[in-house]
């Protein structure tokens, strides 16, 4: 249930990533609001869960497969919308997540670990920073900032013609980087950037651009991160919630009056270029 609902009525909107767990809230709060949804995702399976759900409750949405990071299904996706659906007017850049390969094991470089690593070559069974695989941190690169770039450039186009809408997921560590995940943070970083350009590229044409960088929630990607087994809080979540001045962990329906805000044209007609952290606080707090 939103907050409070605004006429999107006359909107198309695509949602990427929108099997997700964030994306497919942003996807049924779009469609609450009377927007027609495609939930585009790389599995078609979880993609079509949330339409089903969202046309179950009376709105309209279709599930579309699309590989974000393949331009010529971006393209065939964009095809499929049009005619289920209508010419597209507003794109949520949703997909994105980080990977292993691009994450250490411990936060810090520590004069013991060099000292390992200078007897030994390596640290058994801890991947340092050293150790980090360049494929997996253009991976992770990739998904975030060409997985935004690469719809952005097949829907604008369209959307050039009559003005629109885009909305971006960035990330609070966009701000300030989180240990171990340099690759996340650096391309959330760049997602936040890329939304200022694309603010300004397309002023002319109509289109206003932002992004949402939320906080700490729990997701289907995080979650072992964040609880342990007996679904106690990891060592992790105690350091992120003690510097959460809110003291809890976001919920999917936290993100959605910053989503439909920026949704509206009404509402935010004069807001592009920012970046909106939701965050309960975290990026606010020193720790002290």
């Amino acid at each position: 249930m939103v907050p409070f609902k605004v006429d999107l009525s006359k909107e198309v909107a695509v949602v990427t990533g929108g099997g997700g767990v964030l994306c497919s809230g942003f996807a049924e709060a779009l469609a609450e609001c009377g927007a027609k949804v495609a939930v585009c995702d790389l599995r078609l399976e979880g993609a079509q869960a949330v339409a089903d759900k969202i046309n179950a409750a009376g709105g309209t949405a279709i599930a579309v497969a699309m590989n974000v990071l393949d331009k010529q299904s971006i393209i065939d996706a964009q095809t499929l919308i049009h005619e289920k659906l209508g010419a597209v007017t507003l794109l949520l850049n949703g997909a994105g997540g980080n990977n292993p390969k691009g994450t250490t094991d411990r936060e810090y470089c520590t004069p013991e670990d060099i000292a390992e690593l200078e007897k030994n070559g390596t640290i058994e069974g801890v991947k340092t920073f050293f150790d980090l695989d360049p494929d997996g941190i253009s991976f992770v690169f990739n998904l975030n900032f060409l997985g935004t770039l690469l719809p952005t450039q097949v829907f604008a186009r369209e959307m050039a013609k009559t003005g629109g809408t885009v909305i971006n997921v960035s990330s609070m560590n966009a701000f300030c980087p989180l240990t171990k995940i340099p690759a996340y943070s650096g391309a959330k970083a760049a997602v936040s950037n890329f939304t200022q350009w694309l603010a300004v590229h397309f002023a002319p044409v109509g289109i206003r651009v932002n992004a949402i960088a939320p906080g700490f929630f729990c997701t289907n990607q995080n979650r072992a991160l964040l609880f342990n087994e007996d679904g106690s809080l990891s060592a992790r979540s105690a350091k992120i919630l003690n510097n959460t001045p809110m003291n809890r962990f976001g919920e999917v329906e936290d993100l959605t009056g910053t989503l439909l805000w920026l949704a509206d044209k009404k509402a935010s007609a004069f807001v592009t270029g920012v970046v909106v952290p939701v965050d309960g606080g975290f990026a606010a707090y020193s720790g002290v």
